[in-house]
């Protein structure tokens, strides 16, 4: 049974007795989880009534293409028909997409959910071995992808094309039919695949009440404009991009296939956008263009953009300080969460949050969270750095056909493992300090890489860092980093080693004058320069490919 409200500190909402930290922020009405209803049809309820007909539901920002709201709905119930019509796709059927962002995409999406058919989205720029891996996991009926992605696939596997006349046709003579998928909230709605980074992708079991919960617990509608730099595909942009459903969000989709700057920026006026979705690589090339050129920073001025939601990878606190100098008018607002949580389970709103800077903000409506010790288990006070545990209405139902790896991370109360070492202040204020993974052990000690991270990147002439362990006889794992050095830089090693040295913090965080002992165990061993640090669509460092090449690296000079 959860506490009473006199057990639940109104400050942190800390409940000594449990040892649980609770959500404080304002409840949501959902529907009885009972009750049969699809993700889509919960969330066509939300939009209000009239449709705002001459607002756009969805823009393609490179082709400028708008889908206003009545024809987005139209869209979606002739393609249901079409699905079940033309393609026989029946509830419980696992359709595959490898397209490209578009507005057809947030379409299908929906589409598909609303017959009881499981999206499952992957990235189009995998290797046809890497599609074939997925494939093998989700056991998909029907594919659909775009005339530059379709070779990925098996011959054998019914395949449509978003960029033909017989998917185009399906909106201009598609029959609306009255035909209801019987749906129950708990079925199904997608397969999503976690990233991989850390270990071997596993297929994400999301169903339509997960999808409930984490658009509920963004809270009710308010219409923005808000623009999407993410991949699709990943449950950042997965989720935000179906908010043209609940909210009445107008959705400006990012197509092209590389992340501009200025491009963006440029979208961002020419539409209105309030509200800018990126990872934090994008993040940090707009810091970048609007360092070098101030042309940058006046055009955002003139502009409606009010704040910038970023998560999907540790962002260092140097960036964000950065950010702020250059748009001071910009709220940034960080959020937190796994493809198993269907997306962030607390994020950062309002000011007072924005300003603690390095935080991933409160817990959303629904969510109980605990610290609990890496090793005991045991649950540890506000202000304790331990592994998060969450649980919501938002977890995964599970990883498809791995009872084993489900039950690793998910127990019977309905616990989620996060992976991550985290800690909840006084404040119930949430900061993540690193993997738990990718914590490097040296002699005992554990130091986190984005801690180190985080530093280097405060250097003028680094533009980004990654740090990842090397194996070592004596210490057990050696610190070593990866450099992006600034355009004209003749930074050197030995540059890199005395600046982190005299920078690190001893215990109590206080930083070491150059004469005092530093904290030896975090100190760079070695020092490699890159031109770019490798990372996922959403941002991760890929530090199983740089711990090789480090190995590699060191090897080749013994």
């Amino acid at each position: 049974m959860p506490p009473s409200p006199p057990d639940v500190d109104p400050r942190s909402g800390y409940c000594a007795a449990t040892k649980t930290f609770h959500s404080l922020r304002a409840p949501f009405p959902m529907p009885p989880p009972d009750r049969p209803l699809s993700f889509p049809a919960f969330a066509f309820s939300l939009l209000p009534r009239p449709l705002p007909a001459s607002r756009a539901a969805l823009i393609d920002a490179a082709t400028a293409e708008p889908v206003p709201f009545p024809a987005f709905l139209s869209r979606v119930r002739a393609l249901a028909a079409a699905l079940r019509a033309r393609l026989g796709v029946s509830p419980g059927d696992v359709a595959f997409v490898l397209a490209p962002a578009g507005v057809h995409v947030p379409v299908l999406y929906c589409a598909l959910m609303s017959v009881g058919a499981v999206v499952s989205p992957a990235n189009p720029s995998l290797t046809a071995r890497e599609v074939s891996h997925l494939l093998a996991l989700s056991n998909p009926s029907v594919a659909f992808a775009v005339r530059a992605t379709a070779g990925k696939l098996p011959p054998g596997l019914n395949t449509v094309l978003l960029d033909s006349p017989a998917f185009l046709s399906c909106f201009l003579h598609g029959e609306e039919d009255d035909t209801k998928a019987i749906v129950q909230q708990s079925d199904p709605a997608a397969i999503l695949y976690s990233s991989g980074t850390t270990g071997r992708a596993k297929a994400v079991v999301l169903t339509h009440r997960n999808l409930m919960a984490c658009n509920a617990a963004r809270g009710p509608a308010t219409g923005e404009v808000l623009m999407l730099a993410v991949p699709l595909f990943h449950i950042y942009g997965f989720t935000f991009c179906l908010r043209v459903a609940t909210s009445a969000h107008t959705v400006v989709l990012h197509t092209a296939r590389r992340f501009d700057a200025r491009a963006v920026l440029a979208a961002v006026a020419r539409f209105g956008v309030t509200r800018l979705a990126l990872a934090p690589p994008a993040l940090l090339a707009i810091v970048r263009a609007a360092e070098e050129d101030q042309t940058v920073v006046s055009a955002v001025a003139t502009t409606t953009l009010q704040s910038v939601s970023f998560g999907g990878a540790p962002t260092a606190p140097e960036l964000l300080a950065r950010f702020s100098r250059k748009f001071p008018s910009v709220s940034l607002m960080q959020g937190y969460g796994l493809t198993e949580t269907t997306s962030g389970f607390c994020r950062v709103a309002g000011e007072e949050e924005s300003a603690r800077t390095g935080s991933v903000g409160r817990l959303s409506w629904g969510a109980e969270a605990k610290i609990v010790h890496p090793e005991t288990g045991l649950a540890l006070p506000p202000g304790v750095p331990g592994e998060l545990c969450v649980r919501g209405p938002f977890v995964m139902k599970g990883y498809l056909g791995e009872k084993d790896s489900t039950s690793a991370i998910l127990d019977s109360e309905g616990w989620l493992k996060t992976g991550d070492l985290c800690y909840i202040d006084k404040d119930g204020i949430i900061f993540v300090v690193d993997r738990l993974k990718e914590l490097i052990k040296y002699k005992g000690y554990q130091v986190p890489p984005a801690e180190l991270e985080s530093l280097l990147q405060t250097h003028p002439d680094i533009d980004d860092a990654a740090v990842v362990p090397y194996p070592d006889d004596q210490a057990g794992e050696l610190p070593v980093a990866f450099i992006v050095r600034h355009s004209g830089s003749y930074l050197h090693e030995a540059h890199i080693k005395e600046f982190v040295a005299k920078q690190l913090p001893d215990a109590m965080g206080n930083l070491h004058t150059p004469h005092d002992p530093v904290v030896h165990y975090k100190r760079i061993h070695h020092v490699f320069f890159v031109n770019s640090i490798p990372k996922n669509a959403a941002g991760k460092i890929l530090r199983k490919d740089l711990a090789k090449l480090a190995v590699q690296r060191i090897n080749s000079k013994l």
